[in-house]
């Protein structure tokens, strides 16, 4: 008789042979798995889903995040129903779906300017320079921070001036356009990369490289970016939360739409555009 553990693997197999992208899916059924395995149980049961979805794990226990978990586990409980009667299928209406997001922090061109140059001071020296490289892409392309830790050398077409990122969130591909001062700050960086991680069949071919000579971890940026943010003196309003790198992206968005306006062009007419060359499903 196979595992819960098993039967959640088997599911995402068919999830991901249909199409889907099931990563964070994944994470949480993932842990509902170790919770479960941890009190014996073997089959999905509603009262551990609710002991799951309302304890504390590494963040803060919302009625939006109970709501997520609850929703993980009672999609795969359909699912295996079918399979083992014994499966329990959670109740809905637990937790509240309502997400409130908190409003976005919006560098001003003098705290980006500060951010790049607090970037110059980390140590080793390589560090200073991605970073800054780093910092310096997202503000002028809007790129998420994922995106452009997951660029590879051959996603980068610095004659053309144009990035290739590929598979994306949602499963989306789409280019991104650079200035050519853009494309000359990235050259500068890939040739010290160069000398840095070197050119062999088997060095790393991601583009921002951390001082081991590895790809840098998309999920590990947020303690460096802090501690450049310190040193540049940026700090949040009142009720925002701290600043984070993805406020790059936000801060990109919104001097964009606000350029438009400036310029008075349509800016409901242009929504589409920045929608696709953000990588969003769609303007909304």
């Amino acid at each position: 008789m196979s595992t819960l553990r098993e039967d959640v693997t088997d599911y995402l197999a068919t999830r991901r042979a249909m199409g889907f992208t099931v990563e964070g899916l994944s994470k949480l059924l993932s842990n509902f798995v170790t919770f479960c395995e941890a009190r014996g149980a073997s089959h999905v049961r509603k009262d551990l889903a609710v002991a799951w979805a309302t304890t504390p794990i590494k963040v803060p226990v919302t009625d939006a995040l109970i709501a997520r978990r609850m929703d993980a586990v009672r999609v795969f409980a359909r699912h295996q129903h079918a399979l083992d009667p014994a499966t329990q299928i959670p109740a809905e209406g637990i937790g509240n779906r309502r997400y409130q997001p908190r409003e976005p922090n919006l560098f001003t061109e003098a705290q980006v300017l500060a951010l790049l140059a607090a970037a110059d001071t980390l140590s080793p020296r390589f560090k200073a320079i991605t970073w800054r490289t780093l910092i310096g892409l997202l503000a002028a392309t809007g790129m998420r921070p994922g995106e452009a830790c997951r660029l590879s050398v051959d996603d980068v077409d610095l004659a053309g001036c144009v990035l290739q990122v590929l598979d994306t969130k949602f499963g989306k591909s789409r280019l991104v356009f650079i200035h050519p001062t853009t494309a000359t700050v990235l050259a500068d960086y890939l040739q010290v990369r160069r000398d840095w991680v070197g050119t062999t069949a088997r060095a790393c071919p991601a583009v921002f490289v951390n001082s081991r000579r590895e790809a840098i971890n998309p999920d590990r940026l947020g303690a460096t970016f802090r501690q450049v943010v310190a040193a540049a003196g940026v700090t949040a309003k009142p009720g925002h939360r701290p600043p984070r790198l993805h406020d790059l992206r936000h801060t990109y968005t919104v001097a964009t739409i606000l350029g438009w306006y400036r310029d008075g062009h349509d800016v409901q007419a242009r929504l589409p555009l920045l929608s696709t060359w953000l990588g969003h499903v769609d303007p909304a």
